[in-house]
């Protein structure tokens, strides 16, 4: 038997090619002759809490459609985990595939506990009536528990639903996203229209979230961004105007002239 080769001491390796839960490439979405989508190229880590921020009609909503499912593309590739062609898929399949999408109203069952929201969010394909008149399993319950104290609800679970406040619907719906244990998470504008303190606490539960779960969060409140981001994608006019950390973002002259400066301007007239 020979023996093996040297190793040169200076000699490198190189990584295998890193595999991103979430892949688009060249995509473009036009709407009666309006490019919504043009060109766009994004890629996300598996765990990773991303930022995505832009003006309005730069095309943050079209690319969450996209990804789900509600939108087909003109062109391009988009590609959730490896080899899983998202634009072969519609909405139903690419949610059961791990996609879960908060929209910024939330949309819980008002009429029932929140306790009874969670149940009913828990994978299976039971009917209403079963979920909530059938014996509750000591799985099922400990994983409710489970949501209740990451979400902060434990002490409001046996109320109704409608009586919450702003704030906590938008945690009750990100805790019913979370009962499908997602592997991807898209949130839009998890901050509008809450208290600073909830603003806090809301920006506390995503970052307790990244890890274990790949959470994309459409924002237009810088502070929050700041709160959150680690790494920010600037969309402008459908495709990727600049990405980094926050300070390099708001540093950046093209975003200022385009995103930033305008808030600004909106802000002190």
């Amino acid at each position: 038997m020979s023996a093996p080769a040297a190793t040169h001491p200076h000699a490198t390796t190189h990584p295998p090619l890193k595999e991103f839960i979430l892949t688009l490439e060249g995509v473009n979405k036009a709407f009666d002759g309006f490019k919504a989508i043009s060109n766009l190229n994004f890629y996300m880590d598996h765990g990773e809490l991303r930022t995505i921020i832009g003006p309005n009609g730069a095309g943050k909503s079209t690319m969450m459609d996209i990804i789900t499912g509600r939108t087909r593309p003109d062109t391009g590739r988009v590609e959730f985990g490896k080899d899983t062609d998202l634009t072969r898929l519609n909405e139903y399949q690419i949610n059961r595939l791990g996609v879960g999408r908060k929209f910024q109203t939330p949309s819980v069952y008002t009429d029932h506990t929140v306790f009874e929201n969670l149940l009913l969010s828990l994978p299976g394909t039971r009917s209403v009536w079963e979920a909530l008149f059938s014996r509750v399993t000591a799985g099922q319950r400990a994983r409710i528990d489970e949501l209740l104290t990451l979400i902060r609800l434990t002490d409001h679970a046996h109320r109704k639903a409608g009586v919450l406040a702003h704030g906590q619907k938008q945690w009750l719906e990100i805790g019913m996203l979370l009962a499908q244990d997602p592997k991807l998470l898209l949130v839009d504008e998890p901050a509008a229209g809450m208290t600073d303190e909830e603003t806090a606490r809301t920006g506390e539960l995503l970052l307790s979230l990244a890890g274990k779960h790949s959470i994309i969060v459409i924002e237009h409140d810088m502070v929050f961004v700041r709160q959150i981001a680690r790494k920010v994608t600037v969309l402008h006019q459908g495709t990727v105007l600049c990405e980094g950390t926050v300070d390099e973002v708001q540093n950046n002259e093209r975003v200022v002239e385009v995103y930033l400066g305008r808030k600004h301007e909106k802000k002190t007239t």
